[in-house]
Formats: C-alpha cells, structure tokens, sequence
C-alpha cells in the first residue's frame, strides 16, 4: 500500500507524495534537496522533520485529524475518557440520588479477603431524561488490608502494599456521602455489595442495582457486558481497575441511551430497583436434567447440592416454572424454593424470603 498516498487523502494538508522520475530526474532531485539541508542531515531526517512540521500543534488540531479519520469508512477513533465533574442541563422534575461504586481487593472471597481501593460518585440523576444533572461528588480512598497484597492484584491494579501502608477508609466521610441515597449502582454489585457490607454494614440498609445484570447488553447488541467493552462501543478508552476510573467510565456509559431503547441505562437502572427479582432453585431435579439446566444458565451450589437461576420478576418465576415442570421434571409434581430479592437484599450475602412452590 502507498502510505504517502493514503496520507495525502485523508489529510490533503500533508505534502503530496513524491512522483517516481527517470533516475537521472532523481538523483538531481536527491542534489537539491541535500543542497537545501545542512549537510548534518541525511535523506530521511529531512523527510522525517517536513513530516514533523504537518502534525497537529494543538488540541483543537488533534480533534481535526481524529474526525477526519472518523469520517473515514476503515477507520475508528478511540478518545480517552475525561471524568464529568458536573453535568449539565436543569432536572425537568423529580430527582433520584444516585451513588455508584467500585472496590479494588485483594481476592475475590469477601469473608477472606479485604478491600484495598473504595472510590463512588455521587450524583442526582433526571427522572424524566434519565441523565445526570448537576454537581458529582468524589470519594476515592486506600485502605491497608492488613496483609500483603497479592502479585496479581499489583499487576491488575498497580497498587502495591507501600501504597496502602498504614491507610484507613474515612467512615465519617463515607457515611456522610450516602446520607440520603435513594440508589447504589456498580458493575457486578453481586461481588461489591457483599465486601462493603462487611466493612461497614450502612451499605446494607440502601437499595442496589446491577448494571451488568440488571441490563441485559447481548440483547442491546452489545458483544461483551465488561465495562472497558461498553465503553469503546462509544469511543472511550481509560484507565481500567483503579476504582475512581472504573466509576467515572460506568456513569459515562449508563448516561447514554441504550442501543435498542429509547431511554439510558440509569433509567433502566430506576426502574430495575423498583422490580422483585427471585432465585429459583431445580430442588430434587433428576440428574439426567443437569445438562439441560446447566445449558439454559442454571449454576451449580456445591454447598446445597442444587441447581439454581436467578430471574427478573413474577412473570420471569411463572415461565420458567412451567419450563422447569415440563423439561426437567417431565410433568411430575415437584416442590421447588423460591427465594424473594427486593433491592435492600438483591445481590447480597443476606438472604430474602424464602418460600416453596408446587409445580
């Protein structure tokens, strides 16, 4: 491919690319160009510093030359994503107070391992446009776990056990910033829930939602539900697995409609925490269903040796009751257990209300 050639297309301010001549053409054009440069640069540092004098000088000319390539049908540009510190625009009503969250620990079993890295933003999000409006609040704190961070926590993260020597979360502050919450968000709230609840039990008293599971993103359209992932699909990249960073890219991505809606992952999110989630569970399913159940979703609790689905409402339970009636238990009478998940228990170590349904 003529790379000088494509250059010039894209960005016509560029010299043109140089024309092939006969070879005496040539060797006077090499004459006159070592005659215009001082004889301490060679060929391809001249070439090197007239291309250096084309590039952007500026901000305003980098952006230029990101559009243009964007316009361009072969090529996709990546933005690094600048945190929001105050949204703009007034609230057309109501307002809901909205934290969201991320930790950063050192494993992932919450009764053995500890929270290194705490970070939220707190923000008052629209009702009616199901944007962010207004001022965000920051909070973003090390705590020493009181043991060695593992080598691979440091590769993920970088924080390193220097960084968190002797550091404590500031409880005050943390307590004072989720006075008034109406909602806490994170993404995969069904592995930070049960660690800030361990560590300071107001966590508990407020209602949760999970942007991974609350929204269903393969139905969005979307190829993977990683944060980083949903955050390219707008064009934004950032520093992923520093809690602060992880916050600022959730809001910026649940602030924009979602790709087969006409509303934004927070409203999504608004009405989600409203709803009774169940967990149900295959009791007593015969052994030859397992693949069946593994294959519509189902995992596996070695603790109670049982088969278990999570589902989204009432309607979600009936439907995959009748499944669950005709394709595991073949139209046999079974007794199943229903768990009930509002939003105070959903995605934590407590349980709901528990009761058993006749299939």
């Amino acid at each position: 491919m003529n790379t000088q050639a494509v250059t010039h297309d894209l960005f016509p301010e560029c010299p043109k690319p140089a024309i092939e001549k006969p070879l005496k053409a040539k060797r006077a054009a090499k004459s006159t160009v070592a005659a215009r440069a001082p004889a301490s640069l060679d060929s391809h540092q001249v070439q090197s510093a007239a291309a250096a004098a084309t590039l952007p000088t500026g901000p305003d000319d980098w952006e230029a030359w990101a559009g243009k390539l964007e316009a361009h049908g072969d090529y996709r540009v990546q933005r690094r994503l600048k945190p929001v510190l105050h949204w703009p625009g007034e609230p057309g009503g109501p307002v809901v107070s909205m934290v969201l969250l991320d930790t950063e620990t050192t494993g992932l079993d919450c009764t053995k391992e500890r929270i290194i890295e705490l970070a939220m933003l707190r923000v008052d999000i629209d009702c009616a446009s199901g944007k962010p409006v207004g001022p965000v609040r920051v909070y973003d704190e090390l705590e020493d776990p009181g043991k060695p961070i593992p080598p691979e926590v440091v590769a993920l993260t970088g924080i390193q056990d220097d960084d968190v020597r002797g550091k404590k979360l500031d409880e005050a502050r943390i307590l004072a910033m989720l006075d008034g919450v109406d909602i806490v968000v994170a993404h995969n709230a069904g592995f930070d829930r049960p660690f800030v609840e361990s560590r300071l039990p107001a966590f508990g008293r407020l209602a949760w939602a999970c942007s991974f599971a609350d929204i269903d993103w393969k139905a969005q359209g979307r190829g993977s539900a990683k944060l980083e992932s949903l955050a390219q699909a707008h064009g934004w990249f950032y520093d992923a697995h520093r809690a602060e960073m992880d916050c600022h890219a959730l809001l910026a991505v649940l602030a924009q409609a979602l790709p087969q809606a006409s509303h934004t992952g927070l409203a999504h999110l608004l009405k989600a925490v409203s709803h009774t989630a169940y967990a149900l569970q295959a009791t007593n399913a015969p052994f030859e269903a397992k693949d069946k159940l593994k294959a519509r979703g189902y995992r596996w609790n070695a603790d109670q040796r049982v088969w278990h689905t999570r589902l989204k409402d009432e309607a979600a339970l009936e439907a995959e009751c009748a499944w669950m009636k005709e394709h595991v238990f073949g139209q046999r009478r079974a007794l199943v257990q229903v768990e009930k998940l509002d939003a105070l228990v959903r995605f934590s170590s407590r349980p709901g209300i528990v009761s058993h349904v006749q299939l």
